[in-house]
């Protein structure tokens, strides 16, 4: 009996049905009891159990809730969605606008700053205009992951694609192969959205009211994080592109980036207790249990015993989508990656191990950390909530038509 496995399996229908009894659970609650579980059971040892944390996501993360709750607090975030939205005189327009402006901006600035950054935004929206918050979250969910799709720096399975994959030119290469199906699967999210939830898209013109910022300092220093993340990103794809072989991690642009509103802020201690802790629980339990699946070595039997030809496209495709849904996509690039280089996998099958694991976000909520990220940062700052069937019905064929376009325009080229 392979316990880790079945506390996975467990973890995945709680999450599904999130109520035992009387009983309401939270995402971060039912991932750190099965962390707990793996650990009381002896399934990974508590030493390991610490190593399995991966500190530069934890710390990427705290920086980042950091600027964002600073964003948020001083009200120069409900200032900037204002000057960007209020040329969206429609529903239509408006989902578009934010479908393409979190989707473009995730491949700069990586999908979980932008799942930070984003929920906040699109909840404003909502109040404001009285639209369903699940429509325009879902929106957002959506866009952040294809958007990161087409950047070796949108998410962090990418990067790790980037970096191992022996890809001399991984701007290049990514925008080249990635960025056409990209575009039309932002198209797609549209599309389906409006498709599920056409009851919202009114023909009631928009109106808008000048958002003011609360706090001038705040919103300063705020505003100077959000331009060193930016800055600090730029230099970090010129060291890649240039090869400068410099140790230049996300996390240090998360935390270099904090650091005006950590030592310049007034606020500081109030931002640091308002920032969103139960997320940072559910992501250090996930790794534990993470890696004590990796440990039992389960899906890699399964993958060898197939026999299937894992190194065609459709194969790549389908294996990241279904096993990002267990494993995480992380984890599964880290799996596949080495099998594809002794496979001798030419450049269009690590392109479509990075699509497949990204995408493999709209499928389900476990398959990508944004959508954790979204659904812990709504529940903590309103009554909202993304359900896992809510989730499921709108992301089971929009991944369908997204791999459907990713294998065609892969198996072409």
């Amino acid at each position: 009996m392979n316990i880790s496995v079945l506390t996975l399996a467990a973890v995945f229908i709680l999450i599904a049905i999130r109520q035992i009894g009387s009983i309401r659970l939270q995402i971060w609650q039912v991932m750190t009891l099965g962390a707990g579980t793996v650990l009381v059971t002896r399934q990974i040892a508590p030493l390991d159990a610490f190593h399995a944390i991966n500190f530069d996501v934890m710390f990427f993360l705290f920086g980042m809730f950091i600027i964002g709750q600073a964003l948020e607090e001083s009200g120069y975030l409900a200032h900037a969605t204002y000057k960007y939205v209020k040329r969206a005189h429609s529903v239509d327009s408006l989902m578009l606008f934010i479908i393409f402006g979190f989707g473009v901006a995730s491949a700069v600035l990586m999908n979980d700053t932008l799942a930070i950054i984003g929920t906040p935004v699109v909840l404003l929206v909502a109040r404001k205009h009285e639209m369903s918050p699940k429509l325009l979250l879902l929106a957002l969910a959506f866009s952040v992951t294809i958007g990161s799709v087409v950047s070796p720096i949108g998410n962090p399975q990418n990067l790790l694609i980037a970096l191992n994959g022996k890809i001399d030119d991984p701007f290049g290469t990514f925008f080249r192969w990635l960025f056409i199906p990209t575009v039309i699967n932002l198209f797609v999210v549209y599309i389906v959205l409006k498709y599920f939830y056409r009851s919202d898209f009114h023909d009631v013109p928009l109106k808008y009211s000048q958002e003011p910022i609360r706090n001038q300092e705040l919103a300063f220093l705020s505003k100077l994080s959000i331009q060193m993340v930016a800055v600090l990103i730029v230099l970090k794809i010129l060291s890649v592109v240039l090869r400068l072989n410099i140790e230049f991690r996300l996390t240090y642009i998360a935390l270099i980036s904090a650091l005006p509103i950590l030592i310049g802020s007034k606020q500081r201690w109030i931002i640091i207790r308002k920032i969103d802790w139960y997320t940072l629980i559910f992501f250090a339990s996930m790794f534990i249990l993470m890696d004590s699946v990796w440990r039992s070595e389960f899906f890699q039997h399964v993958l060898v015993e197939s026999k299937q030809d894992v190194t065609s496209t459709g194969m790549i495709l389908s294996v990241s989508i279904v096993l990002s849904q267990l494993i995480s996509n992380v984890p599964l690039v880290a799996l596949y990656q080495p099998m594809l280089i002794h496979a001798g996998t030419v450049t269009k099958g690590f392109m479509a191990l990075a699509a497949g694991s990204t995408i493999a976000g709209n499928l389900f909520i476990l398959g990508a950390a944004s959508n954790i990220i979204i659904i812990q940062n709504v529940e903590n700052k309103s009554h909202y909530t993304i359900t896992f069937l809510d989730f499921a019905k709108v992301g089971i064929p929009l991944t369908i038509m997204n791999t459907a376009v990713y294998w065609l325009f892969l198996s072409v080229l």
